[in-house]
C-alpha cells in the first residue's frame, strides 16, 4: 500500500508545471512572433498568430539604428563592473571569514546594511557625488555605483562559500608559511569558482538591466546603454513595437548565454554555506 502510494502520479502538480511553462512560455513567444513582423502586420493581424510574412525588418531596423554602439557600452559598464564586484567582494569575504577581530563582524554588519537601502532612496547623493567629482555622461557614472551597489549581496554570497572550505586547509598552508595574498589566490579562488559565477551572473544581470542609473547619470547618445536605447524606436505620436521587441530579443542574448555557460555553478553558489 505504501509503495502504491509513492508509485501513484502526483496529476495535480504535473498540471500545475505545465500551466507554468505556459506562463513562462507565453511572453517568450510572443516577444519573438511580433518582433518578426512589421509595424503594420503587428496592427492587423493576431499579436499570438505566427505571422503570415515573417520578416528581418524590424533587426535591419536595430542594427542600423547605432545598436552596436549601445551594446558595446553595456558590455563595457557590466564587465569592469562584475570584475570590480568580484575582486572586492572576494577579498572582503576572505578577510571577514579569516579575521576574527570584533572589528570584521562589525564590519560585515555595516556592509550588510547595504541591503537595507533601496536604490531609488540614494539616487539623489549618487547624482550631485558624480557631477561633482566630474563623472557625469561618462561610462564610469554606470560602473561605480553599479559596484558600490552589488558589493553587499555579493560579499553574502562569498563569506558563507569561503566558511564552506575546510579550516585545515588554511593551517596547513599557514604552516609551510604562505601569507594571505598566496592563500587568497591559491586556495580560496579555485575553490570559489562556483560562488564567483554565481555573483558574476546575478550582477552581470542587474547592470545589464539597470536603468534608473543610466536615466539620471547620462545623458549624449555616445554612453547610452541598451535599456536606454529602446527610446530610439519611440516617435512622437506611436511607437514602433517590433522594432522595441527586436531590440530585447538581441540584448537578451548575451545575458542568456552567460547564464547557460554557468547554469551548473548557479545553484550551488546560492546554496552554499546556508546548511550550517
Amino acid at each position: 500500500m505504501t509503495r502504491a502510494t509513492k508509485q501513484r502520479p502526483n496529476i495535480l502538480g504535473g498540471l500545475a508545471g505545465w500551466a507554468w511553462l505556459v506562463v513562462v512560455i507565453l511572453p517568450i513567444y510572443f516577444l519573438v512572433v511580433t518582433s518578426l513582423r512589421t509595424q503594420q502586420d503587428y496592427f492587423r493581424e493576431n499579436p499570438l498568430s505566427f505571422p503570415s510574412e515573417p520578416t528581418l525588418q524590424a533587426y535591419r531596423l536595430v542594427l542600423e539604428n547605432h545598436f552596436l554602439r549601445y551594446l558595446t557600452n553595456s558590455v563595457v559598464v557590466t564587465g569592469a563592473a562584475v570584475v570590480c564586484i568580484l575582486v572586492a567582494a572576494l577579498m572582503a569575504a576572505y578577510y571577514l571569514v579569516r579575521s576574527r577581530t570584533a572589528l570584521s563582524q562589525r564590519l560585515l554588519q555595516v556592509i550588510l546594511l547595504g541591503l537595507a537601502i533601496p536604490l531609488q532612496a540614494t539616487i539623489i547623493p549618487v547624482y550631485y557625488l558624480i557631477v561633482k567629482i566630474g563623472l557625469y555622461d561618462t561610462l564610469w557614472a554606470l560602473i561605480w555605483p553599479s559596484v558600490a551597489f552589488g558589493i553587499p549581496i555579493s560579499v553574502l554570497i562569498l563569506v558563507n562559500f569561503v566558511r564552506d572550505i575546510p579550516g585545515e586547509l588554511f593551517e596547513s598552508m599557514r604552516v609551510d608559511g604562505v601569507g594571505d595574498w598566496r592563500m587568497l589566490l591559491a586556495l580560496v579562488l579555485p575553490l570559489s569558482r562556483p560562488a564567483l559565477m554565481t555573483v558574476g551572473i546575478y550582477e552581470a544581470l542587474q547592470v545589464w538591466n539597470g536603468f534608473l542609473f543610466p536615466l539620471v547619470l547620462t545623458q549624449s547618445s555616445e554612453v547610452r546603454v541598451l535599456p536606454l536605447s529602446l527610446w530610439s524606436y519611440q516617435g512622437e505620436f506611436s511607437v514602433n513595437i517590433p522594432a522595441v521587441l527586436a531590440a530585447v530579443v538581441l540584448s537578451a542574448l548575451p545575458v542568456l548565454t552567460a547564464y547557460i555557460i554557468g547554469r551548473r555553478q548557479l545553484v550551488s553558489g546560492l546554496t552554499a554555506g546556508f546548511s550550517k
